[in-house]
C-alpha cells in the first residue's frame, strides 16, 4: 500500500512520544510554526519556509512527528549559500486538514 493509492490511514499513534518529552515537543511545534517565514499549499499538504538556523529544530520535530504520525511524509530541503530551509509535510487525503488542526494554522 502506498500513500499515492490514498488508502493509508490518517491516524496518530497515541503514546509514541514518551510522556516526559511531549510538553517539549508541543512547545517546539508552537515556536517553529509561529516563526515560519512562509507557508504554501502543496499537493496533499503544506510547505513551510524557515531560516537556515532552524535545521536542528526541524530535525527534532521531524523525528518525533514520524513516530506519532506515520502517515506523514517529510522532505527537508536546505537551499545553498545559507539560504532558507523548506519543510514539506504531505500524506493521504485529509492531511492538510490534520496539519491545520495539529499546527494551529
Amino acid at each position: 500500500m502506498t500513500m499515492s493509492e490514498g488508502r493509508m490511514p490518517l491516524a496518530c499513534v497515541p503514546g509514541a512520544i514518551p510522556a516526559e518529552e511531549r510538553a517539549g515537543h508541543f512547545e517546539l511545534i508552537q515556536r517553529l510554526f509561529r516563526e515560519a517565514r512562509e507557508r504554501r499549499l502543496i499537493e496533499n499538504g503544506y510547505a513551510f519556509r524557515f531560516g537556515s538556523s532552524a535545521l536542528v529544530d526541524i530535525a527534532r520535530f521531524t523525528e518525533n512527528e514520524r513516530r506519532c504520525c506515520p502517515f506523514l511524509a517529510f522532505v527537508i530541503e536546505q537551499e545553498p549559500m545559507g539560504g532558507p530551509l523548506w519543510l514539506r509535510l504531505t500524506g493521504p487525503a485529509g492531511t492538510r486538514e490534520f496539519l491545520e488542526a495539529e499546527l494551529r494554522l
